[in-house]
Order: structure tokens, then C-alpha cells, then sequence
């Protein structure tokens, strides 16, 4: 459970709502005394297990797609001849 100043919280307060919504609880603090306990609607006595993407995203460190799907659906496929990889870093290396 994370733990964050009311100045912090405010500051930052669509963060902390978006790990909530995640199913995270958010103890709030005033002067290092637990005020207020922010949780998921429903009570969050169990938070649902998610996935590192969702945590990622609640956290603030990426942001969600902007569109649904495979953002690299669109592209080819590559079929490469087995040992093309290695062939290729060789031949970078300037090995033989």
C-alpha cells in the first residue's frame, strides 16, 4: 500500500486516481499521521490482479494507447532463413 502527503497527493492527484482505479489503496498523510485511506469503488478489499502494463500505466510511467488494437499490426512479417541474425552481426562485426 503506498503512502503519500497531502501536498504530494494534490500535486499529483490524477496519478494516485489512476492507481486507485487500478485497484491500489492510497493512505494519505498529514504531517506523517494517516488521515484518509483512498480505495477502488466497491470497498478494493482485494485488489484484482493486473497485469505489468496496467501497473506501468498506473504508476504514471507510460501512458495507455491513444487507439485499440496492435499498434504494429500493419507491418510485415519477416520470414528470415534460420542463422540470418547471426550471419548479419558477423558480418557487422567484421568477422568472417
Amino acid at each position: 500500500m503506498t503512502s503519500v502527503g497531502i501536498r504530494n497527493l494534490k500535486n499529483h492527484l490524477s496519478r494516485y486516481v489512476r492507481r486507485v482505479a487500478a485497484g491500489e489503496r492510497v493512505r494519505v498523510t498529514d504531517r506523517g499521521r494517516v488521515v484518509a485511506e483512498l480505495v477502488p469503488p466497491g470497498g478494493g478489499s482485494k485488489a484484482p490482479e493486473r497485469s505489468r502494463y496496467e501497473e506501468l500505466v498506473a504508476l504514471g510511467v507510460v501512458r495507455p494507447a491513444l487507439e485499440p488494437g496492435d499498434p504494429l499490426a500493419h507491418l510485415p512479417m519477416l520470414r528470415l532463413p534460420p542463422g540470418t541474425a547471426a550471419a548479419l552481426i558477423a558480418e557487422d562485426r567484421g568477422e568472417p
